[in-house]
């Protein structure tokens, strides 16, 4: 089927955005031009692509699908693009993926030193959990991702190297300081309340598995998407919250660790890409920072 490829540009800009308006305005040609190449769309495909109403527009279960393909082919366009600005003068670019807790507590000497050694590449972070950031590397939304490993999220057919170990840690302040010299079961620590990390998160899975593993059911008190607000909660006295070990603030006279019986598995911090598409001299650079710790 020959469809020209505009067509699909402008279908990607109205699936991600979900308005024509602001797609023709992303697109620099008239909000007009943007329904007809649609309705041509729609009419060679011969499906319905979108839900338009006055209020909003959807996606169909077709554009969905449409959408799924489309999306990495034009991020895949935009790599190579971003591929040939590596070879002028500009440095070329690098877009990573990773939580706000790893680029905050480990990524920061590393985009430091690259910056100062590549002063004109453009360095680009896009901040999501771990779990997402397997979608971001999946769709060629980023170059690379440093994630929390084990991840349930991440195939075999990407490239991966595991860069540093961690142990998640219990962590509460003086208003459980009878717990200060104990050693707590999994039992007996669901008689307090547990701060942690959302659903939607590596970490979430990992603690939930380990008492799913001793037949208890973790219902926590609070759930957040950020290790930095835990440890804010818990030096309040809201909880015990569960954070990675270097997350632990130095030198706090508020907070300790609550230690139990029941030793908590290493983890690691592992650094991932695609070997099946080309990535940018930037991109290289940056990865061959990272030494494996395998």
């Amino acid at each position: 089927m020959d469809i020209n490829y505009e067509l699909y540009k402008v279908f990607f800009y109205v699936a991600t955005t979900l308005s024509f308006s602001e797609a023709s305005k992303q697109l620099f040609i008239s909000q007009s031009a943007v329904s007809q190449s649609i309705k041509a769309l729609e009419k060679k495909l011969d499906q319905t692509l979108f839900i338009r109403s006055t209020k909003r527009v959807q996606l169909t279960p077709e554009g969905e699908i449409l959408l799924r393909h489309v999306e990495p082919a034009m991020n895949l366009i935009k790599r190579g693009e971003s591929q040939l600005i590596d070879s002028s003068s500009t440095g070329g670019q690098i877009r990573i993926g990773a939580s706000d807790t790893i680029c905050r507590y480990f990524l920061v000497p590393y985009l430091e030193r690259f910056h100062k050694e590549f002063p004109n590449a453009h360095i680009k972070v896009t901040n999501q959990t771990s779990i997402k950031c397997v979608e971001l590397l999946e769709t060629g939304q980023v170059d690379l991702i440093v994630i929390n490993y084990p991840n349930s999220y991440l195939s075999n057919l990407y490239s991966f190297k595991q860069i540093a170990e961690f142990k998640d840690v219990f962590i509460a302040n003086r208003s459980f300081a009878e717990l200060k010299d104990k050693t707590l079961s999994f039992r007996d620590l669901l008689n307090y309340p547990i701060l942690m990390l959302d659903r939607k998160s590596t970490t979430s899975e990992f603690l939930h598995s380990l008492f799913q593993k001793h037949q208890l059911d973790l219902v926590p008190e609070i759930e957040l998407s950020s290790n930095d607000l835990l440890i804010d909660l818990a030096k309040i006295g809201l909880g015990i919250a569960f954070i990675p070990d270097y997350c632990v603030p130095k030198n706090s006279d508020d907070l300790f660790v609550v230690h139990t019986d029941e030793v908590l598995p290493t983890r690691q911090l592992v650094v991932v890409h695609n070997d099946h598409v080309p990535v940018s001299k930037a991109t290289l650079e940056f990865l061959n920072y990272f030494q494996s710790i395998e």
